[in-house]
């Protein structure tokens, strides 16, 4: 029990006298579930979590159906879970409407990655701006296995003029983890740029989520 542990040491007590940055993973965890059960305290939770999935990514995206059949971890604490992804996802957002998405590209990778890793499908989607380069709307445009083939720069372009956005940045998933475009996501993307072109609309970047993040503006292939 974390009873038994010196009062300095226990998550919430640590949390108090040093800050949120002076807690590991499991010990921020363990202070948003707050309970274990019956013989396991709840940073013991915690870190088996963590261990399952890796990452808190990957535990923000869980379903119910993916964390129902493990002991401890009911409806309560899954919506626990749950509200605290939205409230992150929502807290990304707000900063990349509040300012220019070239001056928070950190942000915005977090945001994609947060909203995008764990797909089990390849997604596309796009992030529409304004003159300023703030965030107007978040948009999934294409779902399934990409290619130049099912990838319409007509769809692209409505999205675009529905918002009246004046940039653009694309980004879609790799399920497997790599990161790296493929020559068909170059492709892809310098198709969509000479479209999008004829509308006077720019495209800013293309950012591959996977394991990590890739961004073809950082790598002159935008």
């Amino acid at each position: 029990m974390l009873k038994t542990l010196p009062k300095e040491s226990r998550p919430r007590e640590k949390l108090i006298q040093r800050g949120a940055k002076s807690l590991s993973d499991a010990e921020l965890l363990a202070v948003m579930l707050r309970t274990g059960y019956a013989g396991k305290n709840v940073l013991s939770m915690a870190e088996e979590l963590l261990a399952r999935y890796q990452s808190f990514a990957q535990l923000l995206n869980v379903s119910y159906e993916d964390v129902s059949h493990i002991k401890g971890l009911g409806m309560v604490k899954y919506t626990q879970i749950c509200a605290m992804r939205e409230i992150v996802e929502r807290s990304l957002m707000q900063g990349l409407s509040k300012k220019s998405v070239l001056n928070s590209s950190k942000v915005c990778s977090r945001y994609l990655k947060l909203v995008m890793a764990n797909y089990e499908h390849e997604v596309f989607a796009c992030l529409l701006l304004d003159t300023q380069h703030q965030l107007l709307h978040f948009e999934k445009l294409f779902e399934g296995t990409l290619n130049s083939a099912c990838v319409y720069p007509r769809e692209v372009i409505k999205s675009v003029l529905r918002v009246n956005a004046a940039a653009v940045i694309f980004a879609h998933n790799h399920p497997s983890g790599d990161y790296q475009p493929s020559q068909a996501d170059l492709h892809i993307t310098q198709r969509l740029k000479k479209a999008l072109a004829l509308i006077d609309v720019k495209v800013l970047d293309h950012i591959i989520v996977g394991d990590d993040t890739y961004s073809m503006a950082d790598h002159g292939q935008c």
